[in-house]
């Protein structure tokens, strides 16, 4: 099986210089744990995870899901584009707020089933009003507890023209 030249990073390039993308289909184990073929598994319902990081600071930003074709998209535009299972749709981060996720990076975990997209943003990545989604943690000594750990960084009402 022929496999493409890995590429060294993507440092502020687009990612349409990585070409398409195949899919998991009875692939060798070995080679999808060791290969340098990109071939991302896909659940029962076509998605996979995907993990927005951000690229210069390390702060997970957010978690949520990618089909195919958003996927492809993100490969061809070098912005983070997802499928919102709730709404049944494609959606490229910031096309309502404006805070856009700029691509450095997709890193693929060893069976190819989830995805870390380390990405260049700007404020403001959760839709209440936080850098990240993961503003909140687990109170110490509690099961049941949360406290904030970060503060808002933009106004969602504005952003949002709700």
């Amino acid at each position: 099986m022929k496999t493409q030249p890995r590429p060294a990073g993507l440092h502020g390039k687009g990612l349409a210089d990585l070409g398409g993308c195949r899919y998991h289909r009875g692939m060798a184990e070995k080679q999808i744990e060791e290969g340098l073929e990109f071939t991302p598994k896909f659940d029962g319902r076509g998605l996979i995870p995907a993990i927005a990081q951000d690229a210069e600071t390390g702060q997970i930003l957010m978690v949520a899901w990618m089909n195919r074709e958003a996927l492809d998209r993100t490969l061809a535009t070098g912005r983070a584009t997802y499928f919102s299972r709730s709404r049944n749709k494609l959606w490229t981060k910031g096309e309502e707020s404006g805070h856009i996720q700029r691509v450095r990076q997709i890193l693929v975990d060893c069976d190819q089933d989830c995805l870390i997209l380390k990405v260049a943003v700007d404020q403001g990545q959760c839709h209440v009003g936080y850098q990240s989604c993961f503003y909140r943690a687990v109170k110490s000594g509690s099961r049941t507890d949360l406290e904030f750990i970060a503060e808002k960084v933009y106004d969602p009402n504005a952003a949002y023209k709700k």
